[in-house]
């Protein structure tokens, strides 16, 4: 199989952990007889700085006449002074858009090796969790309608504006329960009924929706409530269903819970499976180019690009047992190391998943 991919290693850490997870899809391309063509191109702050656009128009062809999109990560302190449609975030949002990446999915996986690493008690923990969190990603208060002004008084303010139809509820919504059924068929669908109009139509469509899936248990939370539930019992969820800001701050809350936001990636999917691929971390700045970044995240993300867009699930399910791995090894790079285990760096991490594929 012969594959293009387009490689966005954008800021920060980006290029340090997409490095690694291209070393680890050439080995895979070697071991089962594919060929990944990558190429490179910028987005994030390196774009704004070298293009005066957080997403270059050539970037964005790339993208479309690509198979599938690998991404890095995006934005650092450097550019929080920059205008907010030049932000590096909104070259991250503006391609989401573009490419019409309305469904993201984020899978919040507690592996056995590193619940010493989860902030959880062990009787909350017991033999770990295994939660998919599905978002809404073109969608809601992030792309409404929004501005700042002053009013006579010269008060400053802001607004921005959350809105759904409900087609966009309606694929996002089918993807969740699709997905359940490949799972235990448990959907947690969250909300903010009691308060928001978008909350009322987001309900009712989930549930009109729901009817053409039967053999799924959906069941209904407040955002405030699930917000407490991850914390409480991470065991009853299956499948969580969200909108695009709510989705964006559970999800990162459930990356804490599995010992590191390092070890989340997720998939980004437009109708025709493909895929914007990229890890749930940021840019970490703070230790961009000192070879201690977690690599994993990024490596993960790469096997759910060779699942959902290319079909691949025998290579994919040979870089998650590699990950396995390594970690029942006791390696770990600086955010998920605890005693008795050994510490190794970016490189040394890639290397050792490359080591462990069969």
């Amino acid at each position: 199989m012969n594959l293009n991919i387009a490689l966005l290693p954008g800021d920060g850490i980006g290029p340090e952990i997409t490095t690694e997870a291209v070393k680890v899809l050439n080995k895979i391309g070697k071991i089962y007889n594919h060929n990944f063509n990558f190429s490179e191109a910028l987005i994030g702050g390196i774009a704004y700085d070298k293009k005066q656009s957080s997403l270059p128009i050539e970037t964005l062809e790339l993208c479309k006449n690509s198979d599938a999109v690998l991404l890095g990560a995006v934005g650092g302190p450097k550019w929080d002074d920059v205008d907010g449609d030049k932000r590096p975030e909104a070259g991250l949002l503006k391609i989401r858009k573009e490419l019409n990446l309305f469904a993201n999915i984020r899978p919040a996986y507690m592996y056995t090796a590193l619940k010493d690493s989860c902030p959880l008690k062990d009787e909350i923990i017991k033999d770990g969790f295994n939660i998919c969190i599905v978002r809404e990603l073109t969608g809601g208060i992030y792309f409404g309608d929004k501005g700042k002004c002053n009013n006579m008084d010269g008060i400053e303010y802001a607004y921005d504006t959350e809105h759904y139809n409900t087609s966009e509820i309606i694929r996002i919504a089918r993807i969740a329960f699709e997905t359940a059924r490949k799972r235990n068929k448990i959907v947690t669908s969250i909300d903010k009924q009691n308060v928001l109009e978008t909350s009322r139509l987001w309900r009712k469509t989930v549930e009109y929706l729901a009817k053409e899936y039967p053999d799924i248990t959906l069941k209904h939370m407040l955002v405030d409530n699930a917000a407490m539930q991850l914390i409480c019992n991470p065991h009853q969820f299956d499948v969580v269903l969200t909108s695009n800001m709510f989705g964006d701050i559970l999800s990162d809350e459930a990356s804490v819970l599995t010992g590191s936001i390092g070890m989340l990636p997720s998939a980004s999917l437009s109708d025709y499976n493909f895929g914007l691929y990229e890890p749930s971390h940021g840019s970490a700045p703070d230790i961009a180019g000192k070879n201690i970044a977690n690599p994993l995240a990024t490596i993960l993300s790469a096997s759910m690009m060779l699942k959902y867009s290319f079909g691949l699930i025998k290579e994919a399910d040979c870089i998650e047992t590699a990950v396995q791995k390594v970690l029942d090894k006791g390696y770990r790079t600086a955010d998920i190391m605890s005693d008795g285990n050994t510490l190794v760096s970016t490189q040394e991490m890639g290397q050792l998943v490359i080591d462990n594929l069969v």
